[in-house]
């Protein structure tokens, strides 16, 4: 992305880099939809990510190229502002990565590119094309398909699988709510939070395109996106939006993960993101996985009252079934 807006591209930025640190199911899913493929949602990632230094000596990630199952690559590049020269960066980063990649060999493989724009701007065309000129060898169109994120419904990310770009649906009423907020905008923001973008990733989780772990970071995108659009507006403190969205997007299983990934990072931390992600995730399912099985305990012993036979009809040791009461 293109820091031309000091404070507000690096959040959107953070935030994309974050969401292709899910789950492989989740990230297969983005690629399946974005590109049309049909990978397996247990697929092989590697993150062939690449850093820059800024003027500070500050580290920062530079593009994002994804390999899956170890064959075919996958570059996306998030746009919240109008970039003049997107595809010039595109085609470098993609470059950059054909050299490393094929180092020995007189042929340079090229990642698939996407430009996933965030924003709304109706001048932008939907791919954006770069002539590479070979002078008597000829020309050659570079090719970079477009995404335009708010063109396309919440239903839509649903079906088609991509559902870790549902936190930028948000932008959706950016542009509304900053000319005004009258009680017709505070209400579609409500409804698009609490009744869109919530209720889909609930049901994908509960549909398995999406881990627990999964839904949990996403409302925590959800969440700081949404303090960083609209929760400095008195109006949506005063009618008491900002309550409700706040017991909306904290739910317990959140502040478990949240309290399992502090404790694992802290033990990991010469691991890579996606390593500690990974025992995040695993962990964060076992505890939902032993909470469900004690509720389950619980209701059926209300009605029996027989520990012996909710330990039969479940097939569970009975210290387990005793120790859940």
């Amino acid at each position: 992305m293109k820091n031309d807006k000091k404070g507000v591209v690096p959040i959107y930025d953070s935030m994309f880099k974050k969401i292709l640190t899910l789950s492989a199911r989740a990230v297969i899913g983005l690629i399946n939809g974005l590109f049309g493929t049909d990978y397996p949602p247990d697929s092989t990632i590697t993150y062939n990510w690449t850093e820059n230094h800024d003027d500070n000596l500050k580290r920062t990630i530079a593009d994002t190229i994804l390999t899956i199952n170890g064959r075919h690559s996958y570059h996306m590049e998030a746009q919240m502002y109008e970039d003049e020269e997107i595809e010039f960066r595109v085609f470098d980063y993609g470059y950059r990565y054909a050299l490393r990649e094929g180092a020995g060999e007189d042929i340079l493989r090229f990642p698939e590119p996407r430009v996933i724009q965030l924003y709304r701007h109706n001048g932008m065309p939907d791919t954006k094309t770069l002539i590479l000129d070979f002078g008597i060898q000829g020309s050659f169109e570079y090719k970079i398909p477009v995404f335009k994120l708010l063109e396309h419904s919440i239903e839509e990310l649903s079906r088609r699988r991509m559902i870790i770009l549902i936190p930028f649906m948000l932008l959706k009423l950016r542009d509304s709510l900053k000319k005004e907020r009258t009680l017709e905008n505070m209400e579609a923001l409500r409804k698009l939070v609490l009744d869109d973008i919530i209720s889909v990733i609930n049901e994908n989780q509960r549909a398995g395109n999406i881990t627990a772990a999964d839904a949990g970071r996403l409302r925590r995108l959800i969440r700081k996106l949404y303090g960083h659009l609209y929760a400095h507006y008195e109006e949506l403190a005063e009618g008491g939006l900002n309550d409700m969205m706040e017991e909306a997007l904290v739910l317990d299983i959140d502040i478990i993960e949240d309290e399992i990934t502090k404790r694992v990072t802290k033990q990991v931390t010469a691991q890579v993101t996606e390593e500690v992600t990974a025992q995040v995730t695993a962990e964060v399912t076992e505890e939902v996985t032993k909470r469900n099985k004690e509720d389950t305990i619980k209701k059926l012993y209300s009605k029996l009252k027989d520990a012996k036979q909710v330990s039969e009809l479940l097939d569970l040791p009975m210290e387990t079934v005793e120790k859940a009461l």
